[in-house]
């Protein structure tokens, strides 16, 4: 009999939930689960509570699309931001993996997500209204896309230098550093920071 069958049914179902975070094993499900009966009965209480009211308590930032649990998130309220420059990522969860390089001082805007036909997300579940209206205030003057290298990461990046044509901007994409096929999330911060300084200009702005 396997040794998860062992155990009750609640702590059976704990397992389960842990499995199905990303990078949770079996066993190191069995292992959270455990650790987490061991705690003070007050802790569980308030781990319970803050897992029950994490979807109310953080939401898209309303101007780039970032996590926070105000209507701005820090960096869209943080007026010593350079505002002229604008980082596309796919996911909120990317935004740190670019800060820890410590050389991009600009803004973000979210995609939440990148193209792919063949699991139904085309350009309406991208979230192109917003970049759109933050284009067309007049302040970005340069646009960095730090998609990922993988297929849908570069299908994304040509989408949007197309989407970004009409605007006067220099749009420039994040170059080597990160391993071609690699999703933008699992990179180092040193890897990430080679990537953005040696990135390369996909888009000049028109001139009339």
């Amino acid at each position: 009999m396997p040794a998860a069958n062992m155990y009750p049914e609640a702590l059976k179902q704990a397992m389960q939930y842990f499995s199905r975070l990303p990078g949770v094993g079996r066993r190191s499900a069995e292992r959270m689960a455990l650790a987490v009966l061991e705690w003070p009965e007050e802790q569980c209480r308030q781990f319970g509570e803050l897992l029950r009211d994490l979807p109310k308590r953080i939401h898209p930032c309303r101007q780039c699309g970032n996590l926070t649990e105000s209507e701005l998130c820090p960096f869209c309220r943080d007026d010593t931001r350079q505002r002229d420059a604008l980082c596309i990522v796919e996911q909120a969860t990317q935004i740190p993996v670019i800060e820890g390089t410590g050389c991009f001082r600009g803004l973000y805007h979210v995609l939440g997500g990148k193209l792919s036909p063949l699991s139904g997300r085309g350009p309406e579940s991208l979230n192109l209204n917003m970049l759109r209206t933050r284009l067309e205030g007049g302040n970005i003057t340069e646009v960095i896309l730090a998609t990922s290298s993988d297929v849908e990461g570069e299908a994304t990046a040509s989408f949007l230098v197309q989407e970004l044509a009409p605007y006067s901007v220099t749009v420039s994409r994040i170059a080597f550093g990160v391993p071609v096929g690699s999703d933008v999330s699992y990179s180092d911060s040193a890897t990430m920071a080679m990537a953005l300084s040696g990135r390369r200009i996909v888009k000049r702005p028109d001139h009339d």
